[in-house]
């Protein structure tokens, strides 16, 4: 972290004290009755409507300063776009008092300030819409210089700020300084409300379960393990909310949804963020064949809901997210693109083709995760456009229905989008027998060292004692989705503060 001040931050701070001094607060109270914004204002003015902007109150952050002498056209930026603001001397300050001209608008004023401003509208002789002001109010004094972002006349970025950490650390700044950064999340926002929209209307109930967790279930995956001081026991950052879902079906409720919030101990990449969000619902009386179809409506929707097309272009790619999409078993997926059929082979077997393919396993894996591993590094990214990989081994899926015709596979399937997976859903499992046997597998992995196999939750299999009705159930991962519906190749791109290593110093 800076200890020291840069120059242009002592000049900042010299300019407050004499704004104090001067008897002006740089930081008033917050009430500023700001009545118009830039883009409407653009939008909606002509010359034979003028007398409906001849009292106007706006307010922003200045973002160019052009002094000519008694006159200075000042830019400001507020949360729809930059708009210019005219002001002169001689009108703002119409005594022989220029005293506010000279400590404010000429030597207090900085690029990234906050300012008020009002006046009427009109357009000037280069055909710019402008505030010919009136008024002018010092909002927030900014201390800090933002980076200097070089725009032509027509306001095109030339010099746009590109570094990732300082992006991705200071996104307060990256957001006021990147053209696109706001208009990422507020296609997020649309994305999340047409999903909670299409669930609403299909009957769904929106719910919240526990973010702390006794045991970390649901999913194989590294837990955080933190302590609760009162009760003097470790809980877990929840890496997945199935099972507390599935507990409400058992309750007797029909359809539920929720989007989580998870917490995974593991890596960082372009993907992956150790805490993400999950969209997961839960359907009675339905199977991953439902699934299919109302994933593939969904996301039509969605899509078009975002950005007004079901195309999206992620990079050098087009994904249409128009339903149906294909569908294609895991087993063919791998013998299409590595050439072994695994689909009699042992762990054994599985470790020699894992050899032959260069791909390096550890001595904890078993059938199931040396399967996945060989998908992961061989089939999945020739996946581009939304497609259903389905009949998992039932060693890859211990929380998942047994397939009602293909011995050895249960019914799943994982979307795959742009080379990653976006979505994975099954026919639950509701046989408790059963499930406390796949539950002692995972342990069996645990034992050997694989510290992602899943635990016993012996609540949950109480439950399922209690009856669950046939169900389907699917997760979707809502970074990725975003990720693909606004264009951005890195995670760190669609969340507004990522994970970042500890700031040097």
């Amino acid at each position: 972290m800076q200890t020291t001040l840069s120059e242009q931050e002592l000049v900042r701070r010299e300019k407050l004290s004499r704004l104090q001094a001067a008897g002006i607060d740089p930081y008033p109270a917050p009430l500023y009755p700001v009545t118009h914004h830039s883009a409407d204002i653009k939008a909606a003015f002509t010359e034979e409507n003028k007398e409906a902007f001849s009292k106007v109150c706006v307010a922003g952050r200045i973002v160019s300063i052009n002094d000519k002498g008694k006159v200075f056209f000042i830019k400001i930026q507020d949360s729809k776009g930059i708009f210019q603001l005219y002001v002169k001397r001689d009108e703002l300050c119409p005594d022989e008092d220029k005293s506010f001209w000279e400590n404010v608008v000429k030597h207090g004023l900085d690029l990234g300030d906050i300012i008020g401003a009002t006046g009427y509208v009109f357009i000037t002789k280069t055909g710019e819409t402008s505030l010919h002001t009136e008024t002018i109010t010092l909002l927030s004094k900014s201390l800090k210089p933002l980076p200097v972002v070089k725009r032509d006349e027509d306001g095109n970025v030339h010099d746009a700020v590109t570094d990732p950490e300082f992006r991705y650390r200071q996104r307060y700044a990256d957001l006021i300084v990147t053209d696109g950064v706001k208009e990422t999340f507020v296609k997020i926002t649309k994305m999340k409300n047409a999903i909670r929209e299409y669930l609403n209307q299909q009957g769904a109930l929106e719910v919240d379960t526990p973010v702390l967790q006794s045991i970390p279930g649901g999913a194989a995956a590294r837990p955080f393990i933190t302590h609760h001081n009162a009760l003097d026991i470790p809980l877990y950052l929840r890496i997945a909310n199935e099972l507390y879902l599935k507990r409400l079906i058992v309750g007797g409720f029909d359809f539920v949804y929720e989007f989580s919030r998870n917490f995974r101990n593991e890596g960082m990449d372009r993907t992956h963020n150790p805490e993400f969000t999950v969209l997961e619902f839960y359907v009675a009386y339905k199977d991953y064949y439902w699934m299919m179809e109302t994933t593939e409506q969904m996301l039509e929707k969605v899509a078009l809901a975002t950005n007004d097309t079901t195309v999206a272009k992620v990079g050098e790619n087009e994904i249409n997210f128009k339903a149906p999409y294909a569908r294609v078993s895991i087993y063919d997926a791998i013998k299409e693109h590595t050439g072994f059929d695994i689909s009699e082979m042992d762990e054994a077997g599985l470790r020699d083709v894992c050899k032959q393919l260069n791909i390096p396993v550890a001595p904890s894996m078993g059938r199931g995760k040396l399967i996945d591993e060989i998908f992961g590094e061989k089939c999945e990214s020739n996946y581009i456009q939304p497609t259903f990989i389905i009949d998992y081994p039932i060693e890859m899926s211990p929380l998942t229905k047994k397939h009602r015709t293909k011995a050895g596979l249960v019914e799943r399937f994982e979307l795959m989008v742009n080379g990653k997976e976006v979505a994975n859903a099954y026919s639950e499992l509701n046989d408790p027998i059963e499930q406390r046997e796949r539950f002692e597998d995972q342990l069996s992995l645990m034992e050997r060292g694989d510290d992602e196999a899943m635990f016993i939750d012996h609540d949950f299999l109480r439950a399922l004692e209690y009856g669950m009705p046939p169900t389907a159930g699917i997760g979707f991962g809502i970074d990725r989705l975003a990720m693909m519906l606004t264009g951005q190749s890195s995670i760190q791109d669609v969340l507004f503060f990522p994970q970042m290593r500890p700031e040097k110093g």
